[in-house]
């Protein structure tokens, strides 16, 4: 289970998980954890108050596990539907409209429809199996929430939050709420659980826990360590910063300084809380011992949102009175003071304040009029970071890409709204917004994706090249999400503009992707046309990448549907063996897809089911959600052609549930669906009506997960969420980024499109 104070996107946690994995022990709060627990069996909405640093993040996190575990102890009215819980980090947002993303991307609900994600959340019944086909979202009510959702740091969102929570809580029964603020919320039924500084003993308790990991060792006999836990009002945040600094002051001098730091640093406004008061003096305190240049990092490192790398601090903070070099150097011992902590993301180790210290060094940065210089060398790296990014993903990099991106994200959206708002920053916008396409259709952002891209298009940024790019990644996001009108008026303007503009490359991609919608709706001569037409644009300009790739599976889907196998089958092991070359698995796993419809056709049923297997195994990994439907539905016509119909109903259920979530099933396509309907009626002719859709409904009850896992099942369980390994060459490391990421200048990339 995650860290509940990390910035990774947050994971299902269910009951057997336990309690939340933590950098380090929590420390006392019994009374207090058992008085949230009633709590939260008495109200659907709790709201955990309190001032910044008192704990309340770890507080809930520890409530919502043994919240899950509490109802797998005891059964539950309904054993198939245990209780789980997902922690929202609403902290790094700055923009109200993103509140429901943020909720939707913590489900891991990834959605290809084109619907809102408010939508996506009001179908959370239908979605996460606590209803079946037919059944109303509030039929199975009366089995009580299921899911507990954790919504961390809203005070700054709470208006938006609060219209949020006031809908769930009246559309979606299976659902509880417990919220983390320095406020209310100000919904109707709203408990309120304030949270006070943990009792004297507690506080010298986790004094002496914290210096510990700083390698020192105090006594609780010892007036000073009580003392200064007294005079810090117990604040958890203030003490820990306090015992980082144990490491060169002992207790008694340590109190010293504490007491000439408050007489420096007290007199804010009286009708503030005392603690209010006290924690920014603590931190006020922790600032005054630094040096100045450890002052001037911690303001500038406050431009970051969420986990950054000592080589993004390098480049960004360097510089203007702090040399580059010495960076990782006063960066170090922020992290020595606890200013700066250390967290395991899928990307690696990284680095992140606490959004309080953050927001102390930002009104720092602030006074020193340097923050709009800081944010545009922000935007620079994290635009050349996506830059490298899109350039690796054609590569055996191409896992660490994926892993590093989402790692990344809170930092890229600081960028690209930076250049959504900043002056003359629109065409940069387009760039970043167009760059990040594998993001959004490759590892299942489609709704962010195209968030961002309509937004990037509505601009008037002068420059045609990255306009005609975010042009036709928008329309590429919209026809994976089933919505054929959006997308076709972007790939026209995007066609007219690019003849216009005489741009070769333009004018391939805008092909390809209207070849693409020819497919989806089953115009097969067209789309096979457009699509030679934009392979062969390709190979003029010397084209070659994952985009470049997936149009040639998409020929051979087209060559597919209209009965030639053979050189579908020739396309797609040409695809196979260049990703092979290149280490690249994502096209890779759509050649598989198109390779196993034809073992199946051929009766290679053994053949057939081990494509598939490796298939679903990469898009899964890479939590593309229309690959993994697509693989799961031809899993199942391999199985009922294997004999086993009643496991060839479950998973149709299953896929069933994962269409809702990606649109249209099957695209409305006749060439898509046939496969499905001859599967169908297979089962239903061995089964009879009343098995066959009782099996379905069973698939249907499954989650993603849990279908995925049934489907892999087969030829052997495989982990899950992992992503996928390279192939081919060796990935490599970490690639050495000190200054902004990029790679040399090759074809592969369509960087310039």
């Amino acid at each position: 289970m995650p860290d509940p104070t990390s910035g990774r996107p947050p994971r299902w946690c269910g009951a057997a998980a336990g309690p939340p994995a933590e950098p380090d022990a929590f420390v006392g709060r019994r009374a207090e954890l058992g008085a949230l627990a009633r709590a939260l069996g008495a109200a659907r909405l709790v709201t955990v108050t309190g001032t910044g640093g008192v704990g309340k993040s770890r507080l809930a996190a520890r409530a919502a596990a043994r919240w899950a575990a509490d109802g797998a102890r005891r059964g539950g009215a309904d054993p198939e539907v245990p209780r789980a819980w997902a922690r929202v980090d609403l902290a790094p947002l700055r923009d109200a409209d993103f509140v429901d993303h943020a909720v939707v991307e913590a489900l891991e609900l990834t959605d290809h429809t084109a619907r809102t994600p408010r939508e996506t959340l009001l179908a959370l019944p239908r979605v996460l199996g606590f209803t079946g086909p037919g059944e109303a979202d509030g039929a199975r009510a009366a089995t009580g929430p299921r899911l507990l959702l954790v919504l961390d740091g809203f005070e700054h969102l709470a208006d938006a939050c609060a219209d949020l929570v006031a809908e769930l809580l009246r559309r979606v029964p299976q659902v509880r709420v417990l919220a983390v603020g320095r406020r209310p919320l100000g919904v109707a039924g709203e408990r309120l659980f304030p949270l006070d500084p943990p009792a004297e003993d507690e506080a010298v308790r986790l004094l002496i826990a914290r210096a510990a990991q700083h390698g020192v060792s105090v006594e609780a006999a010892d007036p000073a360590v009580r003392e200064v836990c007294r005079r810090l009002d117990r604040l958890p945040l203030a003490v820990e910063l306090a015992a980082g600094r144990l490491r060169t002051l002992p207790p008694a001098r340590l109190l010293e300084r504490l007491d000439d730091r408050f007489r420096l640093l007290t007199g804010g406004p009286r009708d503030t809380l005392p603690r209010h008061r006290t924690l920014r003096t603590a931190i006020g305190w922790s600032h005054e011992l630094c040096t100045p240049e450890q002052r001037l990092l911690w303001a500038r490192l406050s431009v970051f949102t969420g986990p950054f790398d000592p080589e993004a601090a390098e480049y960004v903070c360097g510089g203007h009175g702090l040399p580059a070099d010495d960076v990782l150097d006063v960066l170090g011992e922020l992290v020595a003071q606890s200013v700066v902590a250390r967290e395991e993301t899928a990307a690696g180790p990284r680095l992140r304040m606490l959004d309080t210290v953050r927001a102390y060094g930002a009104g720092w940065l602030a006074a020193t009029g340097d923050a709009e210089r800081l944010r545009r060398r922000h935007r620079d790296w994290y635009v050349g970071l996506a830059t490298w990014c899109e350039l690796e993903w054609f590569s055996p990099r191409q896992t660490e890409v994926a892993a590093r991106i989402e790692t990344e994200l809170p930092n890229l959206r600081s960028a690209l709204e930076y250049c959504m708002t900043g002056p003359d920053e629109a065409r940069l916008a387009q760039y970043l917004a167009g760059c990040l396409w594998f993001c959004w259709a490759g590892c299942g952002r489609l709704a962010e994706g195209r968030h961002w891209l309509a937004r990037a298009v509505a601009l008037d940024g002068g420059h045609e090249p990255s306009r005609l790019k975010a042009l036709w990644v928008l329309a590429y996001v919209a026809i994976l999400q089933g919505d054929t009108g959006p997308a076709l008026a972007a790939l026209q303007e995007c066609r007219r503009v690019a003849e216009s503009a005489a741009s070769a490359t333009a004018l391939a991609y805008a092909e390809h992707r209207t070849g693409c919608l020819a497919l989806v709706t089953d115009d097969m001569e067209r789309a096979e046309r457009l699509l030679r037409s934009a392979l062969e644009r390709y190979r003029e300009i010397g084209e070659l990448n994952s985009t470049v790739l997936m149009g040639r599976v998409e020929l051979a889907m087209a060559r597919a549907f209209q009965g030639d196998l053979a050189d579908a089958v020739r396309l797609c092991e040409d695809v196979r063996r260049v990703c092979d070359d290149h280490g690249e698995r994502w096209s890779r796993a759509y050649a598989l897809y198109v390779l196993a419809y034809a073992a199946w056709h051929e009766g290679k049923l053994g053949y057939a089911r081990d494509l598939l297997v490796d298939c679903l195994t990469d898009t899964h990994g890479f939590h593309d959600l229309l690959g993994s439907v697509l693989a799961v539905e031809l899993l199942a016509l391999v199985t009922v052609s294997e004999g086993d119909a009643a496991e060839a109903a479950v998973l149709q259920g299953a896929a069933g549930g994962m269409w809702a979530s990606v649109g249209l099933r099957l695209f409305g396509s006749v060439h898509y669906n046939a496969p499905h309907e001859l599967c169908e009626a297979r089962a239903r002719e061995r089964l009879g009506d009343a098995r066959y859709e009782a099996r379905v409904r069973e698939g249907a009850a499954l989650g993603r997960e849990a279908a995925v896992a049934r489907a892999l099942g087969r030829a052997g369980s495989r982990p899950l969420r992992a992503l996928p390994g390279p192939r081919g060459q060796a990935g490599g490391g970490s690639p050495h980024t000190r200054q902004p990421a990029a790679s040399p200048t090759r074809k592969g990339g369509e960087t310039a499109g």
